[in-house]
Protein backbone atom coordinates (compact mmCIF):
# COMPACT_ATOMS: atom_id res chain seq x y z
CA UNK A 1 0.00 0.00 0.00
CA UNK A 2 1.25 3.48 -0.68
CA UNK A 3 0.86 6.57 1.46
CA UNK A 4 -2.08 7.75 -0.09
CA UNK A 5 -4.06 4.50 0.76
CA UNK A 6 -4.54 3.22 -3.23
CA UNK A 7 -4.04 0.10 -4.45
CA UNK A 8 -0.58 -0.54 -6.47
CA UNK A 9 -2.55 -0.56 -9.82
CA UNK A 10 -5.08 2.75 -9.16
CA UNK A 11 -1.36 4.56 -7.82
CA UNK A 12 0.49 2.80 -11.44
CA UNK A 13 -2.40 4.54 -13.59
CA UNK A 14 -2.31 7.75 -11.97
CA UNK A 15 1.28 8.16 -12.05
CA UNK A 16 1.53 6.54 -15.46
CA UNK A 17 -1.25 9.33 -16.93
CA UNK A 18 0.52 12.06 -14.85
CA UNK A 19 3.62 11.24 -16.44
CA UNK A 20 2.57 10.58 -20.23
CA UNK A 21 0.37 13.52 -19.94
CA UNK A 22 3.48 16.30 -18.84
CA UNK A 23 6.02 14.38 -21.29
CA UNK A 24 4.09 14.25 -23.73
CA UNK A 25 2.82 18.06 -23.53
CA UNK A 26 5.92 19.43 -22.72
CA UNK A 27 7.84 18.07 -25.64
CA UNK A 28 5.15 19.35 -28.34
CA UNK A 29 4.73 22.30 -26.40
CA UNK A 30 8.85 22.73 -26.72
CA UNK A 31 8.66 21.57 -30.91
CA UNK A 32 6.33 23.99 -31.75
CA UNK A 33 8.16 26.51 -29.62
CA UNK A 34 11.44 25.65 -31.69
CA UNK A 35 10.50 25.47 -34.95
CA UNK A 36 7.26 28.10 -35.49
CA UNK A 37 8.14 30.32 -32.21
CA UNK A 38 4.26 28.97 -31.18
CA UNK A 39 3.24 27.76 -27.51
CA UNK A 40 1.04 24.28 -27.53
CA UNK A 41 -2.10 26.74 -25.65
CA UNK A 42 -1.57 29.07 -29.12
CA UNK A 43 -1.67 26.46 -31.71
CA UNK A 44 -4.91 25.18 -30.05
CA UNK A 45 -6.14 28.90 -30.34
CA UNK A 46 -5.67 29.47 -33.82
CA UNK A 47 -7.44 25.58 -34.14
CA UNK A 48 -10.18 26.31 -32.40
CA UNK A 49 -10.36 29.39 -34.25
CA UNK A 50 -9.79 27.88 -37.39
CA UNK A 51 -12.74 25.37 -37.02
CA UNK A 52 -14.88 28.10 -35.51
CA UNK A 53 -18.00 29.95 -37.50
CA UNK A 54 -16.58 32.63 -39.08
CA UNK A 55 -13.21 31.79 -37.69
CA UNK A 56 -14.41 33.49 -34.95
CA UNK A 57 -15.03 33.26 -31.25
CA UNK A 58 -15.69 34.94 -28.41
CA UNK A 59 -13.42 35.68 -25.71
CA UNK A 60 -14.75 33.22 -22.93
CA UNK A 61 -15.82 30.54 -25.35
CA UNK A 62 -12.34 30.68 -26.47
CA UNK A 63 -10.72 30.29 -22.81
CA UNK A 64 -13.57 27.59 -22.28
CA UNK A 65 -12.84 25.49 -25.26
CA UNK A 66 -8.85 26.07 -24.69
CA UNK A 67 -8.82 25.15 -21.25
CA UNK A 68 -7.98 28.71 -19.86
CA UNK A 69 -8.53 31.00 -17.61
CA UNK A 70 -9.80 34.42 -19.38
CA UNK A 71 -7.41 36.47 -17.51
CA UNK A 72 -4.23 33.59 -19.40
CA UNK A 73 -6.74 33.67 -22.22
CA UNK A 74 -6.66 37.34 -22.75
CA UNK A 75 -2.48 37.64 -22.24
CA UNK A 76 -2.30 35.15 -24.97
CA UNK A 77 -4.55 36.60 -27.26
CA UNK A 78 -2.12 39.72 -26.67
CA UNK A 79 0.28 38.41 -27.93
CA UNK A 80 -1.11 36.78 -30.91
CA UNK A 81 -2.47 39.63 -32.01
CA UNK A 82 1.33 41.25 -31.39
CA UNK A 83 2.20 38.95 -34.31
CA UNK A 84 -0.91 39.14 -36.75
CA UNK A 85 -1.90 35.96 -36.43
CA UNK A 86 -5.66 36.92 -34.69
CA UNK A 87 -7.17 40.17 -34.59
CA UNK A 88 -9.26 41.28 -31.36
CA UNK A 89 -12.99 43.10 -32.67
CA UNK A 90 -15.68 44.09 -30.69
CA UNK A 91 -18.24 42.28 -29.97
CA UNK A 92 -21.39 42.71 -32.54
CA UNK A 93 -24.08 42.81 -29.90
CA UNK A 94 -22.40 43.71 -26.64
CA UNK A 95 -19.57 46.30 -27.26
CA UNK A 96 -18.07 45.77 -23.67
CA UNK A 97 -16.57 42.38 -25.17
CA UNK A 98 -14.26 41.21 -27.83
CA UNK A 99 -14.60 38.69 -30.46
CA UNK A 100 -11.72 37.20 -31.57
CA UNK A 101 -10.26 36.35 -35.51
CA UNK A 102 -8.20 34.37 -36.82
CA UNK A 103 -6.33 36.11 -39.52
CA UNK A 104 -5.09 35.13 -42.88
CA UNK A 105 -1.76 35.12 -41.38
CA UNK A 106 -2.96 33.08 -38.22
CA UNK A 107 -4.22 30.39 -40.71
CA UNK A 108 -0.79 30.03 -42.83
CA UNK A 109 1.36 29.63 -39.63
CA UNK A 110 -1.42 27.45 -38.36
CA UNK A 111 -1.13 25.24 -41.48
CA UNK A 112 2.97 24.79 -41.18
CA UNK A 113 2.57 24.19 -36.90
CA UNK A 114 -0.10 21.88 -37.77
CA UNK A 115 2.61 19.31 -39.69
CA UNK A 116 5.00 19.64 -36.93
CA UNK A 117 1.90 18.82 -34.66
CA UNK A 118 0.81 15.91 -35.98
CA UNK A 119 4.76 14.48 -36.59
CA UNK A 120 4.84 14.80 -32.95
CA UNK A 121 1.28 13.16 -32.04
CA UNK A 122 2.82 10.41 -33.54
CA UNK A 123 6.26 10.08 -32.68
CA UNK A 124 5.82 10.59 -29.17
CA UNK A 125 2.47 9.22 -28.71
CA UNK A 126 0.50 7.00 -31.05
CA UNK A 127 3.21 5.26 -32.84
CA UNK A 128 4.24 3.68 -29.02
CA UNK A 129 0.83 2.12 -29.11
CA UNK A 130 -0.72 -0.22 -30.93
CA UNK A 131 -4.44 -0.06 -32.49
CA UNK A 132 -5.49 -2.16 -29.99
CA UNK A 133 -4.09 0.10 -27.54
CA UNK A 134 -4.84 3.20 -28.76
CA UNK A 135 -8.91 2.28 -29.19
CA UNK A 136 -8.26 1.01 -25.26
CA UNK A 137 -6.81 4.45 -24.12
CA UNK A 138 -9.48 6.23 -25.84
CA UNK A 139 -12.43 3.95 -24.13
CA UNK A 140 -10.85 4.05 -21.12
CA UNK A 141 -10.30 8.07 -20.78
CA UNK A 142 -13.60 8.47 -22.28
CA UNK A 143 -15.04 6.72 -19.43
CA UNK A 144 -14.29 9.34 -16.76
CA UNK A 145 -14.47 12.18 -19.28
CA UNK A 146 -17.19 11.58 -21.28
CA UNK A 147 -16.95 10.93 -25.28
CA UNK A 148 -15.18 13.64 -26.97
CA UNK A 149 -16.74 16.37 -28.54
CA UNK A 150 -15.58 18.78 -30.57
CA UNK A 151 -15.61 22.60 -30.36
Amino acid sequence: MNPMDLSESEWRAWQALLHAYHDVVRTLDRELQDEHDLTLAGYDVLLRLRSAANKALGMGDLAERVLMSPSGMTRLVDRLADRGLVERRPHPSDGRAAVVHLTDEGSRHLRKAARTHVRGIREHFTSRLTETQLQQVGRALETITGPHESH
